[in-house]
């Protein structure tokens, strides 16, 4: 009975917890604002997390670039070449940046400058926007609630696209005097795309093209949208913008700042830089689509460096599965010499890890493993 009682005393201190941040917020812009020619410790990452510099990086090598064009037909999906590659990207690496893809370039750069401009204001105008651990939706400057973990060198704003209910414009910024405006048409394209490459996904599992779709819950998914802001640091060596991490949803597309790289991906024990090709997006498999793979594809671990010289700026959009239902291996996908590796759960329960201790490598879908 003690036994109990104290589970419940730490699930309710746990909850209590997503109320507000364990510590004063210090935002990072105004850090790098303030001349600094150190590093707070607060920044400093262990010495086994720090970024490689430049001299120490491996040779040149990029992430998969696909061209989308002419895939996406009215009367289906059609070319094998395009579709094989995808698949492969998303096996072996996670990762794959696509062009061609139906976004309009002028709505990507007005979506980008449109935030750059919003954290260009003095702080003190973003506090009205400042968020909390348990939505993170506005104005952050950290993840996680953990008491004096180490932090990352990065302010954010977070909103809710979809579903309806949560979409709200009076938690968004309204300067610039565009933004809500371009945002919103920029997600309702981002949703579109991802459901194309959703039944791309399934399709090249041997699967019926809405298949995902349906496990995500049909059109009552769920969509969001962080922006990262990441100053100029002081000591670029020494910290990271993100901490490494999988992405605990189901896909991610990234609009990435094409002037300053940033991004990191894993790639067999080596950080891989990733370069962005001028109006491309950066896809991303995250743990929801490895889980229903059963691990076919993969969520991939990622993180991001910063600069001395150049702020930056990037756009991650979230296509997420309806909140509260069970996540697990497709049917089609499983058998008696491929059982299902990971038990149902719901991307709320899964979600909450990372809200509670912020980003964590790949250490949370690998806990949900099921025993052999």
């Amino acid at each position: 009975m003690n036994k109990n009682k104290k589970e419940v005393s730490k699930i309710e201190t746990k909850k209590a917890s997503m109320d507000e941040w364990p510590e004063p917020i210090v935002r990072v812009q105004s850090l790098a604002e303030s001349n600094l020619s150190s590093l707070p410790d607060r920044y400093i990452k262990p010495e086994s997390q720090r970024p490689i510099t430049t001299e120490e990086a491996p040779a040149a090598t990029n992430i998969p670039i696909i061209d989308l064009e002419g895939l996406f037909l009215e009367q289906g999906l059609s070319d094998d070449v395009i579709m094989s590659r995808i698949s492969e990207a998303c096996r072996e690496w996670g990762f794959f940046q696509v062009v061609n893809h139906g976004v309009r370039p002028e709505l990507m750069d007005a979506a980008r400058e449109s935030w750059r401009e919003f954290f260009h204001l003095p702080v003190n105008a973003k506090e009205t926007y400042s968020n909390s651990p348990r939505t993170y939706e506005g104005y952050g400057s950290r993840l996680g609630v953990e008491k004096g973990a180490i932090l990352d060198w990065s302010d954010y704003y977070y909103l809710h696209l979809l579903p309806p209910h949560l979409k709200d414009f009076n938690k968004w910024p309204s300067f610039p005097p565009t933004i809500r405006e371009v945002i919103d048409e920029y997600g309702k394209e981002l949703v579109k795309l991802s459901g194309r490459i959703m039944r791309v996904l399934s399709s090249n599992l041997g699967l019926k093209e809405d298949k995902f779709q349906d496990a995500f819950g049909g059109e009552n998914i769920g969509a969001c949208l962080r922006v990262n802001y990441y100053p100029k640091c002081p000591r670029p060596e020494l910290a990271l913008g993100l901490s490494s991490h999988s992405d605990p949803g189901g896909m991610t597309i990234l609009l990435p700042d094409d002037q300053v790289f940033g991004l990191q991906v894993r790639k067999d024990d080596t950080w891989i830089t990733v370069k962005p090709h001028p109006h491309a997006f950066i896809v991303n498999i995250g743990d929801q689509i490895q889980i229903l793979s059963n691990s076919t594809y993969k969520s991939v671990e990622h993180r991001v460096i910063v600069n001395s010289e150049k702020e930056r700026v990037s756009l991650a959009f979230f296509y997420n599965p309806k909140s509260d239902i069970p996540i697990q291996p497709l049917q089609e996908l499983v058998s008696t010499h491929n059982p299902p590796l990971y038990p149902p759960m719901t991307f709320d329960q899964y979600r909450l890890f990372i809200r509670t201790q912020g980003p964590q490598g790949k250490s949370h879908v690998e806990s949900h493993i099921s025993p052999r």
